[in-house]
C-alpha cells in the first residue's frame, strides 16, 4: 500500500537530504522543488525515487556538489554555459534565467549548456520561462537507451523534448514534455523498484527479446515511439543538444545508473522567444483563448470525455495532489529511508 505525503513535507526531505550530500542550501532546495514538482505532476520516475541515485553520483565524485557555472556571450543572441559537472538542474534554471533575459533585448534567444548533468523532468524548464511570459522550447541529450533503425544495441538516449507557450485569459499553458520513447526509462526503473511487470511492446531485454519484466528491459533497450520517427528525433536531440554544444554525444554520454566512472557531460540547448515578436501579447492571448474553444469544442471520439491542451492533465493532478498528497510507493519509501541513515537524517515518523 502506498504512504502519502504532502508536497511540504517531500520538498523538506529533499532539501535535507541534497545539502547533507554537499548541495548548498540554496541548490539543495532547487533540486528538490524539482523533484516534487515531478511527484505532483504524475510523474514518479522523475520526482524523489530519483534521490538515493544523484546522491550516490555526488558520493563517487562524477557530479560536482557546489559547481561554479559559467556564463559565455556567443553571439549577440546566444550564451554557453558550461555547468561545471554540477546538477543538471542548476545549470538549467540559470538557462532559462539568462536566455529570457537575453530573449527580452533581442527578441529570440538560444542558450546552450554543456558539463551538465541528467536535468530531470524538462518541463520544469519550458514552465519557468512560460511563467516568465516566454515561449521556449528545451532539448536534452542522454545516456543510451535505444537503438537508431537497423541497429539492436542502445545508442541514442531518450532524450526529451519539451516545449512551452503562455496561454490566454481563458485557456491554459500549453506544456509538452516527451520523450523519444514509448515510455520514460525512469519509469521503467519505478517499475522495476517495485516489482511491477511493464507491458509487451514498450522494450527488448540485453538479447534484443521482448520482455515484459521491468528489470530486463531497463537492462536492455527501449523502443522509439514511431518506430523511425522517434528514433530519428532522438538523433535531433543528440546532435542539437550534445554535438553542437561541445558536450558528449553519439553514445559517448555516461550512463546515470551504471556508470560511475566519469562525468556525464549531458548537453541541453534551449531556445526562447517573447511572445510578442510578431503580435501584441494582448492579441496572442485572444488567440490562444480562441484556439482552446476550438480545440475543446471539437466533436468527440467514442469514449473521450473531454478533450484537453498538453500539460491541461499534469496541472490538474498538481492540484489534486497539493490538496490530498503524493503517493509512494513502500520501495521507494524503503530506498530513501536507506539513504537518510547513510548520511545520518533522521526524516520523521512517517518514513520509519
Amino acid at each position: 500500500m502506498d504512504r502519502v505525503f504532502s508536497h511540504r513535507e517531500l520538498i523538506g526531505m529533499a532539501s535535507s537530504l541534497f545539502e547533507a550530500g554537499g548541495l548548498r542550501k540554496e541548490d539543495a532546495g532547487t533540486v528538490a522543488r524539482d523533484l516534487v514538482s515531478a511527484d505532483l505532476r504524475g510523474l514518479t520516475s522523475h520526482g524523489v525515487s530519483r534521490i538515493p541515485m544523484y546522491l550516490e553520483r555526488i558520493r563517487r565524485g562524477v557530479v560536482n556538489a557546489r559547481p561554479e557555472i559559467k556564463s559565455t556571450q556567443a553571439a549577440p543572441a546566444a550564451i554557453l554555459l558550461d555547468g561545471d559537472d554540477g546538477m543538471g538542474f542548476l545549470a538549467s534554471h540559470r538557462a532559462v534565467e539568462e536566455g529570457t533575459a537575453l530573449a527580452e533585448k533581442t527578441g529570440i534567444a538560444v542558450v546552450g549548456v554543456h558539463k551538465s548533468t541528467h536535468f530531470g523532468m524538462s518541463a520544469s524548464y519550458v514552465q519557468q520561462a512560460v511563467e516568465a511570459g516566454y515561449v521556449c522550447m528545451a532539448f536534452t541529450n542522454s545516456s543510451p537507451a535505444l537503438a537508431p533503425v537497423g541497429a539492436k544495441v542502445a545508442f541514442l538516449g531518450a532524450a526529451p523534448l519539451a516545449a512551452g507557450i503562455p496561454g490566454g485569459k481563458n485557456s491554459p499553458d500549453y506544456i509538452l514534455d516527451m520523450a523519444m520513447t514509448i515510455i520514460a526509462r525512469g519509469k521503467i526503473r519505478v517499475a522495476a523498484t517495485n516489482n511491477e511487470e511493464i507491458p509487451l511492446g514498450l522494450a527488448l531485454d540485453s538479447d534484443g527479446k521482448p520482455t515484459t519484466d521491468a528489470k530486463k528491459a531497463f537492462a536492455g533497450v527501449c523502443l522509439p515511439f514511431g518506430g523511425p520517427k522517434g528514433a530519428a528525433l532522438a538523433m535531433l536531440m543528440d546532435l542539437l543538444s550534445g554535438m553542437f554544444t561541445g558536450a558528449n554525444y553519439g553514445g559517448d554520454v555516461k550512463s546515470l545508473y551504471f556508470d560511475h566512472s566519469a562525468p556525464q557531460n549531458v548537453g541541453h540547448i534551449f531556445f526562447f522567444m517573447k511572445p510578442d515578436l510578431f503580435i501584441p501579447r494582448e492579441e496572442l492571448a485572444a488567440r490562444m483563448d480562441e484556439f482552446y474553444r476550438r480545440l475543446t469544442n471539437l466533436p468527440k471520439a467514442d469514449g473521450c470525455k473531454r478533450i484537453m491542451m498538453p500539460g491541461e492533465p499534469e496541472a490538474e493532478k498538481t492540484k489534486a495532489r497539493m490538496e490530498n498528497g503524493i503517493p509512494l510507493s513502500e520501495n521507494i519509501v524503503k530506498d530513501i529511508r536507506q539513504t537518510a541513515e547513510l548520511y545520518k537524517i533522521a526524516l520523521g515518523p512517517k518514513f520509519d
